[in-house]
């Protein structure tokens, strides 16, 4: 994140005492940090040592094999169809996935007392229905549909849901950071007057009381495709204060503030947040281009150095047809896409979309997995006959 945040008790001084209110002890300072020792970080501050685990097994979480051999073809999936639901850590089914990223979504159908670390990917977990609150070490982050969360990588934390009537996320696992794009920031990391948000868009967590409480506290943790069950004897969100540049943040679609121009633009205006293998970009309602000829429907592309993955969340889909909310589509670089027979003209004078969508660009080519198999439209690929 691009500003300092602090919540709770710390001490005057980084790395020196900090005793607890009985005078019994010390609280146990902990640094997050990032790139090493070169990166944004934070100092968290425990009632227990932040290392203390009782039992450690591997486990098995099965989800959708990746489909190695899979022909490379434009692809349409009803990402709804049939879920197998779950909690917010099994309810995840991979869509696409390559060794930088993955795709997945969830339809969450319960809560859960366990909690997760995922300790080689950054999440962006997109709340596209429901709401309730992120808990973790840092604090709580309330969410509720339109949200985007950002999880730093090794973060313990959990998620609550109010109800279970249409609960739907999307999770991007990324090896590297999720960053706020250097163009949009001035030499001082603070946001540009033309940058698409200001930091006060951007939600860090709220103070969350510290839980100072022994037991058996199950935590599973994601190290790349490996899964393993760890047993706490202290509650992990024990922390009583916080401070650096490194945590959890929320971040609303409709808060983004879209750029327009006299003729098409193409979608890096559209540029939410960078990583060092893909870019994520949000479309929201916004004004059509507005020379006296300009062709609203985007221009057909082939991007040779890019997969293009856009996932459908409200709204009328101006360039593409037979899509709703709840679809995704993905086109591999190096073969042309674009708007479908019929949809550029239909452009032609319109003067403005309320589309909602969620784009990733990948650097590196994506795989499918068995469930993009379930749930694609077979006739997607002939659809621009």
């Amino acid at each position: 994140m691009p500003f300092y945040h602090v919540l709770g008790e710390i001490p005057r001084v980084k790395h020196t005492t900090f005793y607890k209110s009985d005078g019994k002890g010390l609280y146990r300072e902990e640094l997050v940090s990032s790139k090493g020792f070169s990166g944004i970080y934070s100092n968290l501050y425990h009632h227990h040592l932040p290392s203390a685990t009782q039992e450690i097994q591997k486990i098995s979480i099965a989800g959708p094999k990746t489909l190695d051999e899979a022909p490379i073809v434009y692809t349409h999936c009803d990402t709804d169809k049939d879920p197998h639901g779950g909690d917010y850590i099994h309810s995840r089914e991979k869509l696409l996935e390559n060794t930088q990223c993955s795709i997945s979504t969830a339809k969450v159908t319960q809560n859960s007392e366990v909690f997760y670390r995922n300790a080689r990917a950054s999440e962006l977990i997109f709340v596209h229905h429901g709401s309730g609150v992120l808990k973790s070490s840092y604090g709580a982050n309330p969410f509720g549909p339109g949200d985007q969360i950002v999880v730093p990588k090794g973060t313990i934390y959990s998620m609550d849901f109010d109800d279970f009537d249409n609960n739907k996320l999307l999770i991007v696992e990324s090896r590297s950071a999720f960053e706020i794009p250097k163009h949009f920031r001035n030499e001082y990391g603070q946001l540009n007057e033309d940058a698409p948000y200001c930091e006060r868009d951007f939600r860090p967590p709220e103070f969350m009381e510290p839980i100072d409480k022994k037991g058996n506290f199950k935590l599973i943790v994601k190290m790349d495709a490996q899964f393993s069950e760890h047993i706490l004897p202290n509650h992990p969100f024990d922390v009583v204060g916080w401070d650096g540049y490194l945590y959890p943040f929320t971040f609303n679609i409709k808060d983004y503030h879209p750029k327009v121009g006299r003729i098409h633009l193409p979608p890096p205006v559209h540029l939410l947040y960078t990583t060092d293998a893909f870019v994520i970009c949000n479309f929201v309602p916004r004004p059509f281009d507005f020379h006296e000829a300009a062709i609203p429907a985007p221009y057909f592309h082939n991007n040779v150095d890019s997969d293009e993955v856009l996932y459908y969340l409200d709204g009328d889909f101006m360039s593409r047809k037979g899509v709703s909310a709840g679809s995704l589509t993905w086109h591999p670089g190096g073969i042309p896409h674009g708007p479908q027979p019929g949809r550029t003209e239909a452009s032609v004078g319109v003067e403005r979309t309320d589309e909602y969508a969620f784009m990733i660009d990948t650097f590196e080519p994506l795989k499918p997995t068995v469930k993009v198999q379930e749930c694609q439209d077979d006739n997607y690929p002939k659809s621009w006959l």
